[in-house]
């Protein structure tokens, strides 16, 4: 079993990077084997629209025709068992290299047919770690949890299933006295972090292990 985590954050350390690091965990405590791409390591812009993964009869049909950083990770996640995914919302979105990321894996995958074909070769199972400062009460005011649903929707679409873990309300600095957040509570963020965080982890880890076994009951809502 092999399992590919991807980091949208520029951050290797932080709150994204340490839930993905723990997905990765739980699924290498059930055998599979387990790697770590941070996409803000790598050179690579989103599509350019060439359509070469639309031409019939091309050479790269069902296959992004750019050649960068992204063309050996796009390899690997067509050999690995499960993917999952991480990344921070800002201001409503994923981050930028997140999603040019997402729009190379897609498009060329799609294909412009009645049935809405895909040309992935397998199902595998995946996952989307989000991770934002807002609470969780407000997400649906916000609109957040029609986000994640339609990511949800389009990662099953493509892979076949998906499973979302949404981490709240986190710990952005380390020493807020710093910086200008006089919007926050800082007791109330840093008793989360301690008291929440780690439930966070687990449920994390728990994605990790489902995304590896089989009929597995791990809940991670």
């Amino acid at each position: 079993m092999n399992i590919i985590a991807i980091n949208g954050s520029p951050r290797k350390k932080e709150n994204t990077a340490t839930l993905l690091e723990k997905a990765l965990e739980g699924a290498a405590d059930k055998g599979a084997q387990t790697e770590l791409i941070h996409l803000y390591d790598l050179n690579y812009k989103g599509c350019i629209s060439c359509f070469a993964c639309k031409r019939i009869g091309g050479k790269s049909y069902g296959k992004c025709a750019v050649k960068d950083d992204l063309t050996a990770v796009f390899e690997k996640i067509e050999t690995a068992d499960a993917l999952v995914l991480g990344s921070p919302i800002y201001f409503g979105e994923v981050t930028g290299e997140m999603r040019s990321f997402l729009e190379r894996l897609f498009f060329q995958y799609h294909v412009y047919d009645k049935q809405r074909t895909v040309l992935f070769p397998k199902k595998i199972k995946t996952g989307f770690i989000f991770t934002m400062n807002a609470p969780e009460k407000v997400l649906k005011d916000i609109k957040y949890d029609m986000k994640f649903k339609g990511y949800e929707s389009i990662l099953t679409h493509f892979f076949g299933s998906a499973k979302t873990l949404e981490v709240t309300d986190t710990w952005q600095f380390p020493d807020y006295s710093k910086f200008e957040a006089t919007s926050f509570n800082v007791d109330a963020k840093a008793k989360r972090r301690r008291e929440v965080f780690p439930n966070d982890c687990e449920k994390a880890y728990g994605l990790g292990v489902e995304l590896v076994t089989a009929n597995s009951e791990v809940k991670t809502k």
